[in-house]
């Protein structure tokens, strides 16, 4: 009974190691999600309201520059009714500032076979909007 009584204090810190979420990683998943969900809705007007103007996309051929140059590259991928695609957050960073986010995570092919990682950095606004400011994929190697 007095070992229980000497582990009451240790419980109580380690209660108090348990990380809370942080809200600002909640509010950027959480988004991330929505942008992804404009793909699998094929809603390009949607989509386009998540890339910043100076956004810089990398891709196969260079970089994108520019929110009208990442939008003409990507309106062939919301062409036809099915997503040639589709991502999902696994990991989100926010600045002790609360101003910058990173989000990561897989990518899948039509198939559902993970194809890619993706990398993006967003960018949160004066009115508190959150907009991509770069993106960056590479194939998945297992």
């Amino acid at each position: 009974m007095l070992f229980l009584f000497s582990l009451a204090p240790v419980l109580l810190l380690a209660q108090d190691a348990v990380p809370n979420p942080d809200p600002s990683r909640q509010i950027v998943e959480a988004i991330e999600r929505s942008f992804a969900r404009t793909m699998a809705e094929r809603n390009f007007e949607a989509f386009s309201h998540f890339i910043a103007e100076e956004a810089v996309f990398f891709s196969g051929s260079g970089p994108l520059r520019g929110k009208s140059e990442v939008l003409g590259a990507w309106k062939p991928f919301f062409e036809g009714p099915d997503a040639p695609f589709s991502w999902e957050p696994e990991r989100v960073e926010v600045l002790g500032s609360g101003d910058l986010a990173f989000s990561s995570g897989p990518v899948y092919g039509p198939d559902g076979q993970r194809v890619a990682t993706f990398n993006s950095v967003w960018r949160r606004g004066e009115r508190g909007d959150w907009k991509i400011v770069f993106d960056k994929g590479s194939r998945y190697c297992e």
